[in-house]
């Protein structure tokens, strides 16, 4: 359930901020600015030279096998800016290209550019893909608190129901290898849209289900269906931030999946406590028709390339040359392939990187930890203290508290996040660039607490049910 920036978005977020002209209203003035044709390649940077200076993009194979090896982080310290296959096929295409003919930004302040957005605009629209995060993991963990009335009624045992949980989370693994890719193609906002209002027919399903293979079969769709705000939704902060403003609202976004899972049982529990089950996903339905409301009317489209394209659309109509082409216009790749390739890097990169590997690891035992409790907790606090359901749900507040005061946390590890750079720059005389390894203090301060919180809860529980049965026996 980690978010973050795939490389293709760290790629479009730090793209240079030049177009060609403004697409409303062309000018011959503005067409003589164009570089001619035949001025070199390397006097208009691309996206890669902007980000890593010194990576030329007429290098040949032998010099491009030495980004193989380990180097700088020019991004913004969320990931590493890379030079993928995808980028490489842009330079093929261009032999044949005119570059004074590629479309891009008048700069910042482009209207066409989200970063041009108001302030008050980019926030509400952090808030409405941050909510659509925690709708989503809110689902995931409230089926935890039907598992009393659902295996009475389907006849199945708590192993069975279980399964809900298992395969919702499963589908939230896969749906960003293909909608990760597809949101390139066509952008963000479509991929919100279509994706989200899956997420709500398929709670229809959830709610009205008359056998356990019904509700597995929905629950496996709609995890699915709303992984796209795991996976997408990172990027539309990306595209609207400036790489020195992306700290607060990437704070914001990446803790919203994290805050879902802790805050479902909270809600389902007074709903299966005074209710059917089925109003668990009749209340999710009702959250998640008005998240898609507010998604339609509040979410514009804000990757960068689509945007360009249709910038591009725009000045061929108003100039009648159709030479005029955006970069995503220019590159040579199909939709097929490029899901294909995210379908099998995960997994090569697992194999062949041993950090990726551990990282992931760490991650996965981290959230089956957290998806644990949520069948631990009923039976411990139903069995040893005697809560009804909805104290069982409120049970989970020390997880919600928990990963607040984590989130409270982040102003502290950016600043150790900036020292570290200021250290660096110091040593190496160079500006500008990052390590990986400056993002790890937080995981290795979590490393170390939660097995003493694990350690904590499992000695607390065991005493209790030792003094209960002392209790008991007396």
């Amino acid at each position: 359930m980690a978010s973050g920036l795939s490389d293709s978005t760290l790629a479009a977020s730090d793209q240079s901020s030049h177009s060609a002209t403004n697409a409303e209203n062309p000018t011959a003035q503005t067409l003589s600015q164009q570089p001619r044709a035949d001025e070199k390649a390397a006097d208009v940077p691309t996206e890669g030279n902007a980000a890593a200076p010194g990576l030329l993009p007429n290098e040949g194979p032998k010099d491009r096998s030495a980004n193989i090896q380990r180097s700088r982080s020019y991004g913004n310290g969320y990931g590493c800016t890379t030079f993928n296959d995808d980028e490489e096929n842009t330079k093929d295409s261009e032999k044949g290209q005119e570059r004074q003919f590629e479309v891009r930004f008048d700069g910042d302040s482009d209207p066409m550019n989200p970063r041009s957005f108001s302030k008050t605009r980019k926030w509400v629209i952090v808030a409405i893909v941050s909510a659509g995060s925690t709708c989503v993991t809110c689902a995931s963990s409230m089926y935890t608190l039907t598992y009393g009335q659902i295996t009475t009624e389907f006849h199945i045992s708590r192993v069975v129901a279980t399964l809900g949980l298992s395969l919702f989370v499963v589908g939230l693994g896969l749906g960003p290898m293909i909608l990760g890719p597809l949101s390139e193609f066509y952008g963000r906002r479509p991929i919100y849209v279509f994706s989200f209002a899956f997420f709500l027919i398929w709670l229809i399903p959830c709610a009205v289900a008359k056998n356990i293979g019904t509700e597995l079969v929905s629950r496996f769709i709609d995890g699915f269906a709303g992984s796209a705000f795991l996976s997408v939704a990172g990027g539309t902060v990306g595209d609207m931030f400036v790489r020195n403003e992306l700290q607060a609202p990437m704070m914001i976004f990446t803790a919203s999946p994290f805050i879902g899972p802790p805050v479902g049982p909270i809600i389902a529990g007074f709903i299966n406590q005074y209710a059917a089950w089925r109003w668990t996903f009749y209340v999710l339905i009702i959250w998640s028709a008005v998240m898609l409301g507010l998604i339609i009317i509040g979410v514009p489209e804000t990757y960068h390339q689509v945007l360009l394209r249709h910038k591009a659309a725009k000045l061929r109509k108003g100039t009648g040359d159709e030479r005029w082409k955006a970069p995503i216009e220019v590159m040579q790749r199909s939709i097929l392939q490029t899901i294909l390739r995210s379908c099998y890097r995960p997994f090569l990169l697992l194999a062949l990187e041993p950090m990726v590997l551990n990282l992931c690891m760490f991650s996965a035992i981290l959230l089956g930890v957290l998806y644990l409790f949520f069948g631990a907790f009923e039976i411990v606090f139903t069995n040893n203290h005697g809560f009804e359901l909805w104290q069982v749900g409120l049970s989970f507040t020390g997880l919600f508290v928990g990963e607040l005061l984590a989130i409270l946390t982040d102003p502290l590890w950016h600043n150790n996040y900036l020292r570290l750079l200021r250290k660096r720059e110091e040593e190496d005389g160079e500006s500008g660039g990052s390590e990986p390894e400056y993002r790890l203090p937080p995981a290795i301060a979590g490393g170390i607490l939660v097995p003493i919180g694990l350690f904590w809860s499992a000695s607390s529980m065991v005493v209790f049910a030792m003094v209960n049965r002392e209790l008991i026996s007396v």
